[in-house]
């Protein structure tokens, strides 16, 4: 395949690292992002996993004629998944086409009795084509005027050189993508999304070296996806499978980490094996069967009996052998389990996240790991399988500290906001209206939004226990005394999610505070 030729939107079948032949698409790399060097290849983008990489020539299938081939040779379920996604974007495409076709139509027709008169809203990509360098400069100069802080924006400024620049070898990007995303910006839902199979600018891109020169992209803000991911051949252990754990480890086995699981109610271990994990039957054999083990769990009771009960994870451990706790808790306790973990010659590291069900699901969440370095390097594709972002913050304790204080914090805020509602009720306000008025001003979020709409609707469905953010108010409350250090607003906040707990809101979304001031 040294010989084929291609070109920008082309479907493949690409060979990336040990994973099988995948169904992907030629895109245009963004513009700071080098080719490496040597032999031919060109940038990928993988239906189903959203992965993004430079894939060598060599390794690279034209898609159709070799369909038939990868669909017998491949099985898996996340494969079916990807080649059901090529179908859905060629029955897409097909759509696109026939309606371009008959805009087409219809502009000729308006054209010819329009005595030559330009037009002045194009629809079809042709006809934005034909328009020429002098519109091109009149709809940016609107744009800039109702979007001022945009045209500064970096982020923003990559993208126009993007859409104005060659992308490829021997391809232009037409500007009418550019056009198109600023005329859809006077709409009322505006987005900065370029019309390609690029993602948005909006997303910054974090460079990651892979194997064999390969260059992956990892989204590093709250809107992206993963980006191609070698996994470790590090045997991966994980104890617990709650709300965030689960999502942890659906996210690692998505990324071809092996995987072994256990679950004080064993039935939660149930799905994960079929989507091939392996079960341990207690926390001391997995601990022994793998060089990495986490452990994410609900408070520092359950983390210590994890670790020093019966069957527990000292038992398991060896030198050289490495454990990461997750779980949210105070910096007494990682210091406790620190000791005795490296003790026995075990490594250790903290590593508690932020985040939510949802963001865990979406292996969106925020690492925040301190401890030992080495450990926090080798769980490296670990980390960036379920979240962002990852921090280092140094010795072990200081990811508890900064962890709780992130806590406080939040839960102080929603404790706030369910205030705000309540009293907006009580003097005749509307309730969606202050939302709306909330959510256009300096505070507006999608936390903000999420938890407004819980209130607003009476859905408290957990994404974050509300059981939990108390138990961190309370932790973080306990920091401050360790340093003499008042924390009186974490403290009016803690007394409010006490009393939600005591009318039976402790297994709702923390969002349930409301109903201490309401009842």
């Amino acid at each position: 395949m040294a010989n084929l030729h291609l070109r920008i939107g082309d479907l493949v079948w690409g060979k990336l690292g040990r994973y099988p032949p995948w169904p992907g698409k030629v895109v245009s790399p963004p513009k700071d992002l080098k080719k490496p060097s040597g032999k031919k290849c060109f940038f990928v983008k993988f239906f189903g996993t959203e992965d993004h990489a430079w894939i060598k020539v060599e390794q690279l299938k034209p898609y159709h004629p070799h369909k038939e081939e990868m669909i017998k040779i491949n099985k898996g379920k996340r494969f079916q998944q990807a080649v059901d996604a090529v179908e859905e974007f060629l029955k897409k495409a097909k759509g696109k086409e026939q309606a371009s076709h008959n805009g087409s139509s219809e502009d000729k027709s308006k054209s010819s009795t329009a005595d030559g008169k330009k037009r002045k809203n194009p629809t079809t990509v042709k006809a934005l084509l034909e328009e020429d360098k002098k519109d091109l400069a009149s709809h940016k100069q609107t744009f800039f005027e109702k979007n001022k802080k945009v045209k500064d924006d970096p982020y923003f400024q990559h993208f126009l050189l993007s859409q104005t620049e060659k992308s490829g070898p021997g391809i232009s990007q037409p500007r009418s993508t550019m056009r198109m995303s600023l005329e859809n910006s006077n709409s009322k839902e505006r987005s900065l999304q370029p019309c390609s199979s690029l993602e948005p600018i909006s997303k910054r891109l974090k460079i990651i070296e892979q194997e064999a020169a390969s260059t992956s992209i990892q989204a590093a803000d709250s809107t992206a996806v993963n980006g191609s991911i070698t996994p470790t051949d590090k045997r991966i252990g994980f104890l617990g499978l709650g709300h965030m754990g689960s999502g942890i480890v659906s996210n690692l086995l998505k990324m071809g980490h092996v995987v072994t699981v256990w679950n004080r109610t064993a039935e939660k271990c149930d799905l994960f094996i079929q989507e091939g994990a392996r079960l341990g039957r207690t926390p001391a054999e997995v601990v022994s069967m793998c060089d990495i083990t986490f452990s994410c769990v609900s408070d520092p009771r359950a983390a210590k009996d994890l670790v020093l009960g019966p069957s527990g994870v000292l038992q398991g451990i060896r030198p050289g052998k490495c454990y990461v706790e997750m779980s949210t808790v105070d910096p007494e306790t990682i210091a406790e389990l620190s000791q005795v973990i490296t003790s026995r010659g075990g490594r250790f590291l903290e590593a508690p996240v932020s985040g939510s069900q949802q963001l865990s699901n979406d292996g969106m969440l925020v690492i925040l790991a301190a401890g030992d370095r080495t450990v926090y390097e080798d769980c490296s594709s670990c980390f960036q399988a379920i979240g962002k972002t990852s921090f280092f913050l140094g010795e072990a304790g200081n990811a508890a500290k900064m962890m709780l204080i992130l806590s406080m914090v939040q839960g102080s805020f929603m404790a706030t906001i369910a205030e705000g509602l309540t009293l907006a009720q009580v003097t005749g306000q509307s309730q969606q209206t202050f939302l709306d008025i909330l959510c256009q001003g300096q505070m507006a979020s999608t936390f903000l939004d999420q938890k407004c709409q819980n209130i607003l609707q009476g859905n408290f469905r957990p994404d974050y226990y509300l059981k939990h953010i108390q138990k961190d108010l309370r932790l973080a409350i306990s920091v401050g005394d360790s340093v003499n250090h008042p924390t009186p607003m974490a403290a009016a906040a803690n007394e409010v999610y006490k009393r939600a707990k005591a009318l039976d809101q402790s297994d709702n979304d923390m969002s349930a505070v409301y109903r201490a001031y309401i009842h």
